[in-house]
């Protein structure tokens, strides 16, 4: 099969690569169990700004537990935006050196794969990490471009939803959100009153802006790429920006102040009874919630999956409700420890693990067993059937670049945002550049 390759890194990356690490065996005791004493596996995961003093505590449990497993240490390094993950993985990749194990982002496993720098899972390292039917099987499928080939081993499940304030709506007469976008505005602007805003929306995240502009642009028939050709600057596209971005500045059913905030400051806008709705989340804040003021006050919903402008779901669009989110584990090629790479993934996924990591984080296990004993949780009905409606990202080789371009003509925006406008011109200006952008990574793509 014909590898795509990051054109930015691919001939440096194969050099190096051919130079180091795929020789290199791990060390074992004479009766075959793994013994990394005195070895050290350098893993990069995102760092959680929702409950960060948790996860520096997970990351000392982690260690300490590998370590009594093993012998081998663990020391974790994070990154704070989808831009320095994507800078990572290509420094990594032409040094031939840097972290053992990355977790990355469902929409950055195509990237991972372009590279040809990452352990492709062949029977026996699938058995190494539990087997393959130990995992959702939902779940791999953004693990790599069909099942014969593949890098990314899930470890978390995020599809996302909306939660919304039940006591807020019951107030205004508002049996349930509305199916479609047009239709959660014009509710929003009803639940915009006293004080408290109809949605809490974070324009300063570097994640979750592109998701929304992507929702959109799909449930309208738009993929934004298809085989060699983007088009980000299909008029469902804009449309999608227009709306998004009008919610604060034209609707004004946003609080100002989100202008600049992370995900972190809307979960906790919401979270104090000052918003009705909350789209893009996912369980992860439900730690959070059930200890707030919306404690027993709340629900989660599916997002809406009818596009702005329309009452009902175009023929050749995708009622998509969410990306299909989470994270995969990939094993960098040049690790001179594959094997204790693989034994800390089986660890990471085994269902106990991943039932703590739930508790702590929210995040939905990919541990078939674990993932079934969530699913008579009431609570998480609406984030079960989002997970069987979410929709993959394109596996393309340039996506990461792609999704950049699209959250950049968010952060592009934000002078404006901050002025309580729109401006249409300027916006068509910065949605034809982030087209360039994402043309260009695409041919690059190969």
């Amino acid at each position: 099969m014909k590898r795509i390759q990051l054109a930015a890194v691919a001939t440096a990356a194969l050099v190096v690569l051919a130079a180091c690490g795929d020789d290199s065996k791990d060390s074992g005791s004479t009766d075959g169990a793994l013994n990394g004493a005195g070895k050290t596996l350098n893993v990069l995961v995102q760092a959680n700004t929702i409950y960060p003093q948790q996860q520096k505590q997970w990351f000392t449990d982690t260690s300490n537990a590998f370590k009594a497993q093993t012998g081998a240490e663990v020391k974790f390094e994070t990154f704070a935006s989808a831009n320095d993950e994507l800078t990572k993985i290509q420094t990594s990749v032409v040094s031939g050196q840097g972290p053992d194990v990355y977790s990355l982002g469902t929409t950055f496993t195509p990237t991972a794969y372009a590279t040809g720098a990452f352990l492709e899972l062949q029977d026996a390292d699938w058995q190494k990490v539990g087997g393959k039917d130990n995992f959702v099987q939902a779940a791999l499928g953004i693990s790599g471009p069909d099942a014969q080939h593949q890098v990314g081993i899930p470890f978390t499940s995020r599809p996302f939803v909306m939660a919304y304030n039940t006591e807020l709506l019951k107030a205004a007469g508002i049996d349930k959100p509305a199916d479609s976008w047009d239709g959660l505005k014009e509710q929003a602007k009803k639940l915009t009153t006293g004080g408290k805003y109809g949605m809490a929306v974070a324009y300063a995240d570097g994640f979750d802006p592109w998701k929304f502009i992507w929702a959109m642009s799909v449930q309208a028939g738009n993929p934004l790429v298809a085989g060699k050709k983007a088009s980000l600057d299909d008029p469902a596209t804009v449309k999608a920006y227009q709306t998004y971005l009008g919610w604060l500045a034209t609707d004004k059913v946003v609080d100002p102040a989100a202008v600049g905030w992370k995900n972190a400051q809307a979960i906790a806008e919401f979270g104090a009874g000052k918003a009705a709705f909350l789209p893009m989340v996912s369980a992860t804040s439900k730690v959070t919630l059930d200890k707030s003021q919306v404690a027993g006050k709340y629900a989660y919903a599916i997002m809406p999956t009818i596009p702005p402008g329309v009452t009902a779901k175009p023929g050749n669009g995708v009622a998509a409700t969410s990306i299909l989110s989470g994270d995969n584990l990939v094993v960098a090629k040049y690790s001179k420890n594959k094997d204790l790479a693989l034994a800390l993934v089986k660890l990471l996924t085994s269902a106990e693990s991943q039932k703590n990591y739930y508790k702590t984080f929210g995040e939905l296990p990919t541990n078939a067993a674990a993932a079934k004993e969530l699913q008579a949780d009431p609570a998480l009905a609406a984030i079960v059937d989002s997970a069987s409606k979410s929709a993959g990202t394109p596996f393309n080789g340039g996506w990461s670049k792609v999704q950049l371009a699209l959250l950049n003509v968010v952060v592009q925006s934000i002078p404006d945002l901050k002025a309580g406008k729109v401006d249409d011109g300027k916006l068509k200006s910065l949605v034809t550049a982030a087209q360039k952008d994402a043309q260009a990574a695409v041919d690059e793509a190969k």
